[in-house]
């Protein structure tokens, strides 16, 4: 049997402080603060959370090194695993990128249009890209699940097609923080652009993971559905 590095009996409390990250997480479950000193199993019984995906996804997210077997992946109840990857879209989209743009657009008000022009113009270029990616999974990716699920079988589209094709899509982020480490004017807000800066970091560490996520854990999944189906 495979070990994991968290289990159910361990206390959600101490879970997450092995990686502070993982309370972006909870919202994605629907699990509510406030749990005590209740362990894992009990918070995703009370939550209707399957507590072995649950687990699964908090390796992946906190472990880099981190790489599950195929027969777990094939014995975890998956069922909220497209459920999971759209709430975090939405917290990507409707959350997170929003509150960059408003630090972003502060900044921009307290410099030139010279520089300004130029981070809203990169910006507005990475949320196209991001709006994209998603989009893409959501319309043939995520379907492409329910279908297996369904029993429906595609020969024109494998989960394959998605992993040659699936990028990081943090990677612009990073460039996006060396144009203000590198030319933001001396005049901007100093207070506000750090605080950009973070959040900007944390969006791409969060991405990261979600990508770690996609390619450990949906790749895997889609292919043992395609493989049943054949």
């Amino acid at each position: 049997m495979e070990k994991l590095l968290f289990s159910e009996k361990m206390k959600l409390a101490d879970l997450i402080s092995v990686n502070h990250n993982l309370i972006l997480m909870l919202p994605r479950f629907g699990i509510p603060l406030g749990f005590g000193d209740k362990s894992v199993k009990e918070i995703c019984l009370m939550n209707n959370v399957p507590a072995d995906f649950f687990l699964l996804v908090c390796n992946v997210y906190a472990f880099d090194s981190y790489l599950p077997k195929r027969e777990k992946i094939e014995s975890t109840d998956m069922r909220l695993l497209v459920p999971y990857l759209l709430a975090s879209h939405h917290h990507y989209m409707y959350d997170q990128l929003p509150h960059i743009e408003r630090h972003l657009l502060n900044v921009i008000d307290k410099v030139s249009p010279k520089y300004g022009d130029v981070l809203k113009r990169f910006f507005n270029d990475y949320k196209s890209e991001v709006e994209e990616h998603f989009k893409y999974e959501e319309q043939i990716v995520f379907p492409h699940i329910q279908a297996l699920l369904s029993g429906e079988v595609h020969e024109s589209y494998h989960i394959r097609d998605f992993a040659e094709v699936h990028s990081n899509i943090e990677d612009k982020l990073n460039d996006l923080t060396q144009i203000i480490f590198k030319y933001l004017p001396a005049n901007a807000s100093p207070k506000e652009s750090i605080e950009l800066v973070f959040d900007i970091f944390q969006l791409s560490t969060d991405l990261n993971k979600h990508t770690l996520i996609e390619d450990k854990i949906l790749v895997p999944y889609v292919e043992m559905l395609e493989r049943k189906k054949k």
